[in-house]
């Protein structure tokens, strides 16, 4: 248990949020940081989602960033993008054009507080005259295997036909496998099947090399479209890769996804940067903690788990990013109990007494919500309990084995620079409702249990 001296000290640093409506004392924290990294402690926290909006809104608006960049697939992602920066689409609404996220889980991008991002962000766009100046968003995942090879093939199709053949030769490897990308992954891991890395090597090559033709002539901007075909070249080639690996011992899987998502992040920034305007290209990213903590202050860092996070921080200038945890005591949240099942309205267990979310609990006592700021404020960085258990919440739930299923010990003090914490949150509302997200099947107790 931490001791009163501690949790009061931490208090008075602490920024009570019903005094910071407007997160002017956040935007205070990120100060010139060209790269603001928000996290999210769950998968299914409405409040995460509102407050990371909230932040985003005014990042986009008086800081003038370009992009949100999100824990999610490409291809769906882009479909969003392209409407709300007026693009060539046939969608006629957010729901429309989110209707792309049916993979697993759909509630992630397909809630309500997304649905209202997009309409503001569409509506903001719509008072921007010139289209490359408008505000993206953009999927950074790697799941999206299939998918991603049907977007090169379509690009090619109009621009290169030729190119499109031997686009089609090569993925032909991957369609003759299972239509699962794991069932390809295990075949190919254990010598049951030749891999098809070579073939996905060489057709992002190819789509790199067209791209260079570009970087390398005046001006030296690639078309947006052959380089959303080159960032779809590249989703191929590192799924494959992340499929294999899923069946290898260690954290190998992990890695890649997390080294493809701050590619894809560099990627996305390079490319903005050749725009007229502002430079550097200015990011927003949204993911789970687990990514966007750096790993190093983790027990998984220690066992050889890197994250985005981390490598944000070692790609880029000291104070050019800014990484925000989000953290919950207790409350309700949209999860699964399985993988591919349906979401479910889950009451959140109270944080554990030995975690950080206790910690944090305590300092909410008598203020409510707030944010506390940790790089650069010796108080919090001197009193803050080092290596407590931090939760991790994800698309899954199991409370019954919460301790080894949720928690890792962590140095929130290395890992972030600075902590939102909601001390008892709500659930994110998804479009799709199965018979287990009601809201009235949660007992009157809740969430004393008395």
């Amino acid at each position: 248990m931490t001791d009163t001296a501690t949790i009061d000290a931490l208090r008075r640093e602490a920024i009570p949020l019903a005094l910071d409506e407007h997160y002017s004392h956040v935007l205070e924290c990120i100060g010139d940081a060209s790269l603001v990294l928000l996290g999210e402690a769950t998968h299914g926290t409405q409040e995460f989602y509102r407050l990371r909006a909230e932040i985003s809104k005014r990042l986009i608006v008086e800081a003038g960033f370009d992009a949100i960049a999100v824990e999610a697939d490409w291809p769906d992602a882009l479909r969003v993008s392209r409407y709300v920066q007026h693009g060539a689409t046939e969608d006629r609404s957010p729901e429309q054009a989110l209707s792309g996220f049916q993979r697993f889980p759909q509630w992630m991008w397909r809630n309500t507080e997304i649905v209202s991002l997009v309409e503001w962000m569409r509506a903001h766009n719509a008072h921007v005259p010139q289209p490359e100046q408008r505000i993206g968003f953009y999927g950074l995942d790697l799941y999206s295997l299939h998918a991603s090879m049907q977007a090169v093939i379509d690009y090619l199709d109009e621009s290169d036909p030729a190119a499109a053949r031997r686009a089609r030769e090569r993925y032909a490897c991957m369609e003759h496998a299972s239509p699962d990308p794991q069932h390809y992954g295990y075949a190919a891991a254990f010598g049951l099947r030749a891999d098809c890395e070579d073939e996905l090597v060489r057709q992002l090559r190819e789509m790199n090399a067209e791209a260079a033709v570009y970087v390398g002539s005046p001006g030296g901007a690639v078309p947006d479209e052959l380089f959303y075909a080159q960032q779809n070249a590249r989703v191929a080639k590192n799924a494959e890769s992340y499929y294999r690996a899923m069946f290898q011992r260690g954290d190998a899987s992990w890695n890649i996804r997390d080294t493809h998502m701050a590619d894809t992040l560099q990627a996305l920034r390079a490319h903005l940067n050749r725009r007229p305007g502002r430079k550097p290209a200015r990011i927003i990213v949204w993911a789970h903690n687990s990514h966007l903590g750096d790993a190093r202050a983790t027990e998984m860092g220690e066992r050889g788990q890197l994250n985005l996070g981390q490598l944000v921080r070692q790609n880029y200038r000291l104070g050019e990013a800014f990484l925000i945890g989000f953290t919950t005591h207790t409350g309700v949240v949209t999860a699964a109990g399985e993988w591919d099942g349906d979401a479910e309205l889950k009451p959140v267990a109270p944080s554990r007494i030995d975690s950080i979310e206790r910690v944090m609990h305590a300092v909410a006592h008598g203020i409510g919500d707030f944010l506390l700021p940790i790089t650069g404020n010796r108080t919090v960085q001197a009193r803050m309990p080092r290596d407590k258990l931090e939760r991790a919440i994800g698309v899954i739930y199991r409370p019954d084995t919460e301790r080894l299923s949720h928690y890792f010990h962590a140095d929130v003090t290395r890992q972030f620079d600075a902590l939102i914490h909601v001390d008892r949150s709500n659930a994110v509302q998804p479009l799709e409702q199965s018979v287990l997200w009601h809201r009235d099947e949660l007992p009157e107790t809740y969430p004393s249990g008395l």
